[in-house]
């Protein structure tokens, strides 16, 4: 990417986010029904390159189920209500009619409550015995304390999923967690993020991570830009981490490290986007909480909302706009990209002429002249 030189001494590189660019159509175009979207990470196959973020809004041990049984993966919050309470139906319902003005103080009250092992053991157990596959998140803060009861309660997938992780954490105070002896101990793939750039990238991937998260999640509900100053364009910060992925490729010998684009995908659009970029899948919060399962009842919010020091994160209202199947897999009953995700990106990838995931990461993509 060009550098810019913003005042004397000072540079800045060009970056791209995805309404900056778009897909080009090759000369061969095939029938939606014979395109694949299925990916798989590790032993794990899945019918759609799909995450389901783990925040309380959108996955809930229920909804992981559903998601999953859908072709996806639902990634239950182990630091949410359902780890907190024993029945979550009460703050959940609060969180959704408290006023505006009050909602972040509120949340952070609720939050306060203690997370109980005994309930992660539960909503996995709940999980697993849907037979669904179980993935599950805690922050990088919470891996240390709770890694093992999350093991123990048998997790299949296990995302360290934080605003930025890095393999390299400097502290003076709490020892930090060693990220490459952590994952080297686990016998379950690790996703790690987020993260932006080459170098941070190539870190998580020497550490042994399974799969990168590119960027900082919540992307609707995040105000993360405005309180730490940090944003990343997606395009840009995928393609970066893509061509880290093809270095360690080399430099491993052949190990495969799974890029996860997790922000700033809310249409489905941006999923055909983020994989042009050189994504193997997504990371999803919003467009999944305007499902009529979702437990945030139209509400959405992600764990920055109820930071105990510093919030960095808003509830907002999204709505509701059709059930799980049909926000993912269609019929869709709205032309502005929210339903029938992966029927878009199947209907993409085949007026592109692509029939695989990895094969339309090389489709020809313009940046749009404004």
């Amino acid at each position: 990417m060009a550098d810019i030189e913003i005042a004397p001494g000072k540079r800045a590189r060009t970056a791209y986010s995805f309404d900056d660019i778009s897909i080009v159509p090759s000369r061969r175009t095939r029938e939606p029904n014979e395109v694949s979207t299925t990916w798989q990470i590790d032993a794990y196959k899945f019918g759609l390159p799909l995450l389901a973020a783990p925040m309380d809004s959108v996955v809930s041990p229920d909804t992981a189920i559903a998601i999953g049984k859908l072709g996806g993966v639902g990634v239950l919050n182990l630091e949410g209500l359902w780890t907190r309470y024993e029945n979550p139906i009460i703050p959940l319902g609060e969180i959704s009619s408290i006023p505006n003005e009050q909602a972040t103080r509120r949340m952070q009250e609720i939050y306060a409550a203690p997370i109980k092992p005994e309930l992660i053991e539960k909503r996995i157990a709940e999980i697993r015995a849907a037979g669904v596959t179980v993935a599950a998140a805690l922050s990088p803060a919470r891996t240390a304390e709770f890694y093992k009861t999350v093991l123990k309660a048998g997790v299949d997938i296990f995302v360290i999923r934080g605003t930025t992780v890095s393999a390299e954490h400097v502290s003076n105070g709490a020892e930090p967690l060693n990220l490459k002896k952590f994952i080297y101990e686990l016998d379950v793939p690790v996703i790690v993020g987020g993260c932006a750039t080459q170098s941070g990238a190539m870190h998580l991937m020497r550490a042994g991570a399974a799969g990168v998260l590119v960027g900082f999640g919540g992307g609707a509900a995040h105000t993360t830009r405005q309180v730490l100053g940090i944003s990343v364009p997606m395009a840009s910060a995928v393609a970066e981490v893509a061509a880290a992925r093809r270095e360690y490729l080399d430099e491993s010998g052949g190990r495969y490290v799974h890029v996860i684009a997790d922000g700033s995908v809310g249409k489905s659009g941006d999923i055909a986007k983020a994989i042009a970029c050189g994504a193997d899948a997504v990371m999803m919060g919003s467009p999944l909480a305007r499902a009529e399962e979702a437990p945030g009842r139209g509400w959405h919010w992600g764990s920055e909302a109820h930071h105990a020091e510093l919030p960095r994160g808003t509830r907002v209202h999204v709505g509701t706009v059709g059930t799980l199947q049909e926000i993912l897999l269609g019929p869709s009953h709205s032309a502005d990209g929210s339903m029938n995700l992966f029927g878009a990106l199947r209907r993409g990838m085949a007026t592109c002429g692509y029939s695989e995931l990895k094969e339309f990461q090389r489709v020809e993509v313009v940046i749009n002249r404004g």
